[in-house]
């Protein structure tokens, strides 16, 4: 089915070091059923071999794909922001550049939202590697409390914060910007699918079971979670 004529989806994807992964992520953006969409890609000084990924999907996407190039590495907020600069569709979603979204994907979350006007995004429960990440219904309390919406998120143009991401938050990005959303009173609404897998050794490779932030304090990747904790609560006005 053709969705020429419907909104369009900009797909902005910062990439870091993730060649091989990239080449399947945009497989599954060409298996989509939704296909009116623009990607942006933003290489954020990758010191692996793109050359081969970027020439293949030039002529596999044509006039859909562009590619952005830092000269040198920013981080992800600041080359989502520079993504988000350059794109023109109705919807945003940004995508990890090791995300495998089902062909489905892009069709569900646009039919909800149009479903469902009162929401500024739709989320989806999701795998990482070939653990469930099985969310639930929007909560502002719980969105207060804990992160639980992820980044790959389906965003009405309209609804984003006129500042982007913020570019000093280093971890719990994703946390930061729903929040911002609601404080503007902007909220999002679930989808009860998986709609996307995150590869391992990733973004979120360094996820750790929920017993390993009570039982192992001294590790430094729980210390390093409790202090972006306390950064995005403190930026927020949250209850420390």
């Amino acid at each position: 089915m053709s969705y020429a004529l419907c909104e369009m989806i900009s797909i902005i994807i910062p990439v870091y070091n993730q060649a091989e992964k990239l080449k399947q992520c945009l497989e599954s953006i060409k298996n989509q059923a939704y296909d009116n969409y623009e990607i942006i890609i933003i290489n954020d000084r990758s010191t692996d071999k793109l050359s081969r990924i970027i020439e293949l999907s030039k002529k596999e996407f044509g006039y859909k794909i562009e590619w952005l190039h830092n000269y040198s590495n920013h981080g992800a907020p600041y080359a989502r922001n520079k993504g988000f600069k350059r794109s023109k569709g109705e919807y945003l979603l940004f995508c990890d550049s090791d995300a495998i979204l089902k062909p489905q994907a892009l069709e569900i979350m646009v039919q909800t939202l149009r479903s469902n006007p009162q929401a500024s995004y739709a989320y989806s429960s999701f795998l990482w590697g070939r653990k469930l990440f099985k969310l639930e219904q929007f909560s502002a309390e719980k969105l207060r409390q804990m992160p639980y919406i992820h980044t790959m998120s389906l965003i009405k143009r309209e609804d984003f914060p006129g500042n982007g991401w913020d570019e000093s938050i280093k971890k719990l990005q994703d946390w930061d910007l729903w929040l911002t959303m609601l404080e503007q009173g902007h909220s999002g609404i679930w989808i009860d699918q998986i709609l996307f897998k995150i590869q391992t050794g990733g973004t979120m490779s360094n996820w750790m079971p929920s017993f390993a932030y009570k039982f192992f304090p001294f590790l430094p990747s729980v210390k390093k979670y409790k202090q972006a904790i306390k950064i995005i609560k403190i930026k927020h006005n949250l209850i420390i």
